[in-house]
C-alpha cells in the first residue's frame, strides 16, 4: 500500500473517529441537558467549529505559512487536548448512568434530566480544570532535570562530564524561535561538555521553519554539539533537515560514532537512525552494529537513540548508557500506559542487561500544547566513572 493511500486511510479513520466523538459529545451536553436558548445553539456551533479545526490544521499544515498555521494550530491542538478530557469525563458519566438506570433511579423524566443536567455539568467543569492545569504545565520552560550516571570504563579524567540533552522539542505550529532562544540561553548557561539532541526537532519543512531553529547555531559545548533522527523528522523531509541541521554547526550521527575528550582521555559517542525509519526513506534505518564496528569494547561508550526500545539491540553491543526521548513521558496523563505498551519503557533511568537507559519526557510537546503528569525537562546528564575504579 503507498504512503499516499496510507495517508487516506489513517485520515479517514480519524475523522470517523473525531466525528463520532463530536457527536456523543453532543448529545450527552447538548441535546440531553436540554440547554435553552440561545445556549444550546451556541455550544452546538461551538462543537461544530471546534471539530472541524483539528482536520482544518491538518490539512492546511503544508500550505500555510506559520503564522497563519498557528492562527489555526492554537485552538485545534488545546481542543485536541481538552477532547481527551471530555472523553475521559464522559466514559465515567456513562458509567453513572449504567448504574442509575440498574438501580431504577432514572424512570422519571424530571430525574433523567436532572442526572444529565448534573453529569453534564461535572464533565463540563472536570474537563475544564484538567485541561488548566495541564496548559499551564506545558506552556512553561522546561525543568532542569539532573541525572547522575556511573558510566561503565569511564575514564577517571572525564568524571564529572556532563552532557545536556534535548529531545522532543517539535518546533512547529505553536513551538518557535522565542522558545529556542530561551532554551538556547539556558542550555549555555550550564556550560555543557557535550550536546546531545535526541530528535523530534520539529514538525514542519526548512523552507517555514530555518528561522525559529537558527538559534541552535549559537549553542557552545566543549565537545560539541550532536543529533540523531526521530520519527518526525522523516515527516518533515528528513534530508533537507539533516543538511540545515549540519550547517548549523551541529554533528549528525547517523550510524556512527565520535571520539569525546582528548588524547589523554576519551570516551565513544555513538548515534541511530530513528527505530522506524528504514521503512520511511530510503537509505535510512538503525544500524548499531555499523556505528560501533571496529570500536575498543574497552572503552566507555554512549549511544544516542531517539526510541527506548532500540536499547535491546545496545545490550547487545555492549552500550553502557542510552540517551532516549520519543515517549514525552506520556505527555498527558493517561497516555503513559499505552506507551510503555508499544516502547517497554517511559521515562526516567532503567538498567536493562549491562546497558542503561534515560528515557527524557521531553523538552517541549506535540499537539495539544499541554501535558498532565509528565513535565517536559531539560536534562543535564552528569558521567560518573564507577567508585571502584577511581
Amino acid at each position: 500500500m503507498s504512503r499516499v493511500v496510507t495517508g487516506i486511510v489513517f485520515f479517514s479513520l480519524m475523522m470517523a473517529l473525531t466525528g463520532g466523538l463530536h457527536v456523543w459529545m453532543w448529545a450527552r451536553l447538548v441535546r440531553d441537558t436540554r440547554l435553552p436558548s440561545p445556549w444550546g445553539r451556541v455550544l452546538t456551533v461551538a462543537i461544530i467549529a471546534l471539530g472541524l479545526s483539528m482536520p482544518l490544521s491538518f490539512l492546511v499544515f503544508r500550505v500555510l505559512g506559520r503564522r497563519t498555521l498557528s492562527i489555526i494550530a492554537w485552538p485545534a491542538y488545546v481542543w485536541m487536548g481538552m477532547l481527551l478530557f471530555l472523553f475521559l469525563g464522559l466514559v465515567a458519566s456513562e458509567v453513572i448512568r449504567l448504574f442509575a438506570a440498574l438501580g431504577g433511579k432514572v424512570g422519571d423524566p424530571a430525574r433523567r434530566l436532572f442526572l444529565s443536567r448534573l453529569l453534564g455539568g461535572g464533565v463540563a467543569a472536570a474537563a475544564t480544570g484538567m485541561g488548566v492545569l495541564a496548559a499551564t504545565e506545558g506552556l512553561r520552560q522546561p525543568r532542569l532535570k539532573e541525572v547522575t550516571v556511573e558510566l561503565p570504563r569511564l575514564p577517571p579524567e572525564l568524571d564529572g562530564t556532563t552532557i545536556v540533552q534535548l529531545t522532543d522539542v517539535h518546533v512547529g505550529p505553536t513551538i518557535g524561535r522565542d522558545f529556542i532562544e530561551e532554551l538556547v540561553a539556558r542550555v549555555n548557561a550550564l556550560k555543557p561538555d557535550v550536546v546531545a539532541i535526541t530528535g523530534d526537532l520539529v514538525d514542519g519543512s526548512v523552507a517555514r521553519l530555518r528561522d525559529a531553529v537558527a538559534p541552535l547555531g549559537t549553542i557552545a559545548a566543549r565537545f560539541g554539539t550532536y543529533f540523531v533522527t526521530g520519527n518526525h523528522e522523516y515527516y518533515s523531509g528528513v534530508d533537507e533537515w539533516l543538511a540545515e541541521i549540519t550547517r548549523l554547526g551541529i554533528r549528525v550521527l547517523r550510524n556512527e560514532r565520535v571520539s569525546i575528550g582528548g588524547a589523554a582521555a576519551s570516551f565513544d559517542l555513538a548515534g541511530i537512525d530513528d527505530h522506524s525509519s528504514r521503512r520511511m526513506a530510503d537509505g535510512h534505518g538503525p544500524d548499531v552494529g555499523r556505528a560501533v564496528a571496529g570500536r575498543d569494547p574497552a572503552r566507555a561508550l554512549v549511544l544516542l537513540a531517539h526510541q527506548p526500545k532500540s536499547v535491546h539491540e545496545a545490550v547487545r553491543h555492549g552500550v553502557g548508557l542510552q540517551l532516549s526521548g520519543h515517549t514525552h513521558g506520556g505527555q498527558i496523563w493517561p497516555w503513559a500506559f499505552l506507551v510503555r505498551l508499544q516502547q517497554g519503557f517511559v521515562r526516567g533511568l532503567t538498567r536493562v542487561g549491562d546497558t542503561l537507559l534515560y528515557v527524557s519526557c521531553g523538552t517541549g510537546y506535540w499537539g495539544p500544547p499541554m501535558r498532565l503528569g509528565a513535565p517536559s525537562e531539560l536534562t543535564r546528564i552528569t558521567l560518573r566513572t564507577p567508585k571502584h575504579t577511581v
